[in-house]
């Protein structure tokens, strides 16, 4: 599992690196992985560096200083390199030195033709978005050709320019790159909110920074790797009672289709039955015949966790629905309707007498509601306050959603995709969800490996035609 630091805990260990290496040595690392990856581009763009026209967008302080030293490593291989000073008073004094020596120079106005752009403007210093004239060379950039007559690509050093790195937001005006080659650990934006497709592909170069990070990440981002080891799977003495029994409380007169695609998702998981609990029960057995159906939760049986919440509706059938549901001693995944029938308070003491655990499963406007204010800028932050205060998974829906657990760790899930957001898919989720909760994992990995592979499922259904809950739901079975 990848883990994101904030900028302090980055500054620290960068001060803790330098006072055991030779002046200089951090930036001539990075410097170096900033120039190879270049290199790569160009390469693979044109076929060649000599001859490629580079040019520089370069701020003050380190981060320009980066650039101006990878530029020198492309001069000296025969780019032709130019650097845009911001502010030409505060420029890397070294890293412009070493530039000219190679051969690079400084230019005033953009050139015609650029191969290469490569971001230095503002590194993980920056606060707010880009400011005159960093902005005015932002906004040019997507005006840029290359030789070739197509936009030139742009390499962000670290982080894009403009970006709030500790949060991910983008305050104001910021770069757009296409590839971000980032510096001994990731960083939050990097990896979610609005900042993380400002990015493009994320590059991490080693410069040995990873010994000296001594406090806990601010984000941990799983792989697939992670996924595949949590995942349950039955062995030779295992039964469909002893996989796990997942119930599905979903759906209602006036949203049938909510209980199809939410008993859907629950099929799809590693349980070994599946039980629906409510008014489409004669809909759902007709199109599944291996779940056993029943119109009541009382009715149900025994359960190891519950998805509760989509289409069920707002009265009193759906509200005596989740009372049971939040009764039963065993892990609860909640979304849609039954969110909004927490809102007003109603089921507060239900919810403080629960043994087992809650995860919630809120898009921004539902977590509003239900946490009585805005998300605001800072999404992790925010899924943090709404667990604690909960005591409950959260689960925020996103294109990077976020899962924040009541002991104050957060993760963000990296598969999703803008596709997903189309009506149904979030019953799909529950669904999943819940039988990852009934197969005995843990609410948080639950929550991460139903969303790694609702992320997936969206992204192969999308190879095939438009994006829809019930190409979700086939593509949580792709066809071997």
């Amino acid at each position: 599992m990848r883990a994101a630091w904030r900028v302090a805990d980055i500054r620290a260990a960068e001060a803790a690196l330098m006072a055991q290496l030779p002046e200089g040595t951090l930036m001539q690392r990075a410097a170096a992985g900033l120039a190879r990856r270049c290199t790569m581009l160009l390469r693979e763009r044109y076929g060649r560096v000599y001859g490629a026209r580079v040019l520089l967008l370069v701020g003050a302080g380190d981060n320009g200083g980066d650039a101006l030293y990878a530029g020198a490593r492309l001069a000296a291989r025969g780019a032709v390199v130019r650097a845009r000073l911001v502010q030409p008073d505060r420029a890397h004094a070294g890293g412009l030195a070493a530039l000219r020596t190679a051969g690079g120079g400084v230019t005033e106005a953009l050139p015609s033709t650029v191969d290469l752009v490569v971001d230095g403007i503002v590194g993980i210093g920056g606060s707010g978005g880009l400011r005159p004239p960093a902005d005015e060379l932002a906004a040019a950039l997507p005006d840029l050709r290359a030789a070739d007559g197509g936009p030139p690509p742009v390499v962000a050093v670290d982080v894009p320019s403009g970006v709030a790195v500790d949060t991910g937001d983008v305050p104001g005006a910021a770069v757009t790159a296409d590839v971000t080659v980032t510096f001994g650990a990731l960083k939050p934006a990097l990896v979610v909110g609005a900042a993380e497709p400002l990015a493009g592909v994320v590059d991490l170069v080693d410069i040995g920074l990873e010994s000296q990070l001594r406090n806990d990440p601010a984000l941990r981002v799983p792989d697939l790797d992670d996924i595949a080891a949590w995942w349950p799977v039955p062995g030779p003495g295992d039964d469909k009672y002893t996989r796990g029994v997942v119930g599905v409380a979903t759906g209602s007169a006036t949203y049938p289709g909510a209980a199809l695609l939410s008993t859907a998702g629950a099929l799809a998981g590693p349980t070994g039955m599946v039980r629906y609990a409510g008014s489409a029960a004669e809909r759902v057995v007709a199109t599944y015949p291996s779940v056993i159906v029943t119109p009541r939760v009382a009715d149900a049986g025994r359960v190891q966790a519950w998805a509760c919440g989509s289409g069920l509706g707002t009265g009193e059938e759906a509200t005596a629905t989740l009372r049971a549901v939040l009764a039963a001693p065993v892990p609860v995944v909640l979304d849609a309707d039954a969110l909004n029938l927490l809102v007003d308070g109603a089921f507060a003491d239900a919810l403080r007498a629960r043994d087992g655990p809650l995860v919630v499963t809120p898009h921004d406007r539902e977590f509003t509601r239900l946490g009585g204010r805005e998300i605001g800028p800072d999404r992790v932050e925010a899924a943090l306050r709404l667990a604690a205060w909960m005591k409950a998974t959260v689960l925020l829906k996103g294109n990077r959603t976020i899962v924040a657990h009541p002991d104050g760790q957060a993760f963000v899930n990296p598969t999703g995709t803008p596709l997903l957001a189309s009506g149904g898919t979030g019953d799909v989720l529950t669904g999943l969800l819940g039988s990852l909760l009934a197969a005995g994992l843990p609410p948080e990995r639950a929550a991460l490996s139903a969303a790694y592979l609702h992320g997936l499922a969206g992204r192969r259904a999308a190879d095939a035609g438009p994006v829809t809950a019930a190409s979700v739901a086939a593509a949580l079975r792709p066809p071997r």
